[in-house]
């Protein structure tokens, strides 16, 4: 599982570089994966200062950091 969570973190990272700050229903259908796997890999990616998430209403906006 932890080799999943990883390649997932990475196709989530070229996912944001290539197009920007999105919310995260669009994360989840933007990458094609069961939604439990992105949210695994976004915390991951958020524990190691590599995403930013924003609060937008019903929804979260992430992004990639850009001074990590």
């Amino acid at each position: 599982m932890i080799t999943e969570i990883g390649i997932v973190a990475g196709e989530i990272w070229h996912f944001l570089d290539q197009h920007g700050e999105v919310s995260l229903v669009e994360l989840v259908k933007g990458i094609d994966k069961p939604r439990d796997n992105v949210l695994m890999s976004l915390g991951w990616l958020a524990r190691e200062g590599h995403v930013l998430l924003q609060q937008a209403g019903n929804d979260y906006k992430v992004s990639l950091r850009k001074d990590a």
